[in-house]
């Protein structure tokens, strides 16, 4: 799946987001290493705290179907009125979540305005010293 593809679907999740609060929609789509995307979008909850970001979600999906290996992940967001949205990378927790699952240095963080325009990191580019399961083990 190219780029593009996996941004369009982060937007379609985006449509889904649930955001009573901050009014903010945040769309994902994640990429498996079997080929399924994985969408997933902010789920606002009235104590703040149960808030689910997209990332989360869709990594939750994913790893509750029985995928554990990723390829990429296309992050889409911004007010849901803007008339065009601006860069939205994922939060520290987001980060050690996929640091969880996905190899830093080769693993694809596209961060999507549209499906023109968008950026694209490695997890390591956005978490330099992630701790993970490497760190485990002897």
């Amino acid at each position: 799946m190219d780029k593009r593809e996996l941004v369009r679907s982060a937007l379609k999740a985006r449509e889904m987001a649930y955001t009573p609060y901050s009014h903010f929609k945040v769309g994902a789509a994640l990429l498996g290493k079997n080929g399924v995307v994985y969408q997933g979008c902010n789920i606002e909850n009235a104590a703040y705290t149960p808030t689910n970001c997209a990332e989360r979600t869709a990594f939750f999906k994913a790893v509750s179907e029985g995928q554990y290996e990723f390829s990429a992940i296309a992050i889409v967001g911004g007010a849901e009125d803007a008339k065009e949205l601006s860069v939205c990378a994922p939060c520290g927790v987001c980060r050690q979540v996929m640091i969880e699952f996905c190899n830093p240095d080769t693993f694809e963080i596209i961060l999507g305005t549209s499906t023109e325009d968008y950026q694209v990191y490695t997890l390591k580019e956005l978490l330099p010293l992630g701790f993970g399961p490497a760190n485990l083990r002897k």
